[in-house]
């Protein structure tokens, strides 16, 4: 595509819908109490989640840093959720549906452009919790299965990967300060992003799924002891997660799609942003979070608190602590 199509492509029309002040005084009562709802709804997350994390700072012990660190990650998300949903559009952009600017070329591309990274920061918290389990996952089945191998340190890996994940989401951000395209380039390469780790998390979680029963099993049956309360806490877990990621990874997968082919087409993606998939997009995205936002807690508060030290910790490197195994696995998997 030449430099000419492409600046046609990521430039707003000057007569476009998307980019009038009236536009935002269309927006529908269920648009308002939907938005409502739904900032509420983290902001509650968040405040369960802030005295979760201040009870587990007292508790103490070794699993102190795991647990705070699942509490602020869950806290993070859900503020930044109910501040995106609390705050009047209107003081981001003059529309509902997201608007097409170039950068320094209105008045509104500021709040268009913070709008954006703000949405972008809460998927990035939200992702990263998942990425700490698994993180933590592969290096517990590492000392089953590898007991001998050289092990490097869970939170160091998280960080590597959530640093990789900000850099793409810090250039993607410079390309549109650069001009190189439009708000509506960012949206697309987000879409993109979130599709790709989204099916990435349900093909480790699925595998991961896999060796944990395995072990349970395992260790069950060496100590004639019955895993099937674990086993199906698992399937459980791995079900629930799968269907959140799954989803996600529909909705982004075909967001980015419509996207490209109305870029392509019409020079515009605006026809994508009607109110009615607008809605349908944020209602099945967000309602989605709060809901795994809320088994995480669910899950913290009745595993993972009194089972870290017990479980990650005391997970053994040898044979000869195969039956303390069975107990620590059921624990330590449940995260």
């Amino acid at each position: 595509m030449s430099d000419e199509a492409m600046s046609t492509t990521i430039a707003p029309t000057e007569g476009s819908s998307i980019s009038s002040s009236s536009e935002y005084e269309d927006i529908t009562g269920f648009e308002r109490v939907s938005d409502i709802l739904l900032g509420l709804a983290f902001m509650t997350t968040a405040l369960v989640s802030a005295k979760r994390m201040s009870w587990s700072r007292g508790v103490g012990g070794s699993e102190t840093t795991v647990v705070t660190a699942f509490y602020s990650l869950i806290l993070t998300t859900s503020g930044l959720r109910a501040s995106w949903f609390l705050i009047p559009n209107s003081v981001w952009q003059p529309s509902y549906t997201p608007t097409a600017v170039m950068a320094f070329e209105s008045d509104h591309w500021l709040g268009v452009f913070l709008s954006e990274i703000l949405l972008t920061a809460g998927s990035l918290a939200l992702f990263s919790i998942f990425i700490l389990i698994l993180v933590y996952w592969a290096d517990i089945l590492k000392k089953y299965f590898y007991p001998g191998a050289r092990r490097s340190r869970p939170m160091i890996t998280f960080c590597s990967l959530v640093f990789f994940l900000v850099l793409l989401e810090v250039l993607s951000a410079t390309l549109f300060l650069t001009k190189v395209y439009s708000s509506e380039g960012m949206i697309l390469v987000n879409a993109l992003l979130l599709s790709t780790v989204s099916m990435i998390c349900v093909v480790e979680i699925t595998i991961f799924s896999h060796r944990f029963r395995t072990v349970l099993k395992t260790l069950g049956a060496i100590n004639q002891v019955s895993t099937e309360s674990q086993v199906k806490r698992i399937v459980w877990i791995t079900v629930t997660g799968n269907l959140f990621f799954f989803t996600r990874a529909f909705l982004e997968a075909i967001f980015a799609i419509l996207m490209l082919r109305y870029w392509h087409q019409y020079g515009s993606v605006q026809m994508v942003f009607s109110h009615k998939l607008w809605d349908v997009y944020v209602l099945l995205k967000h309602w989605s979070e709060v809901a795994i936002l809320c088994l995480m807690l669910y899950i913290l508060q009745s595993r993972f608190t009194a089972a870290a030290a017990a479980g990650y910790e005391a997970v053994p490197d040898t044979t000869t602590a195969a039956k303390e195994g069975t107990a620590t696995s059921s624990q330590a998997m449940d995260v």
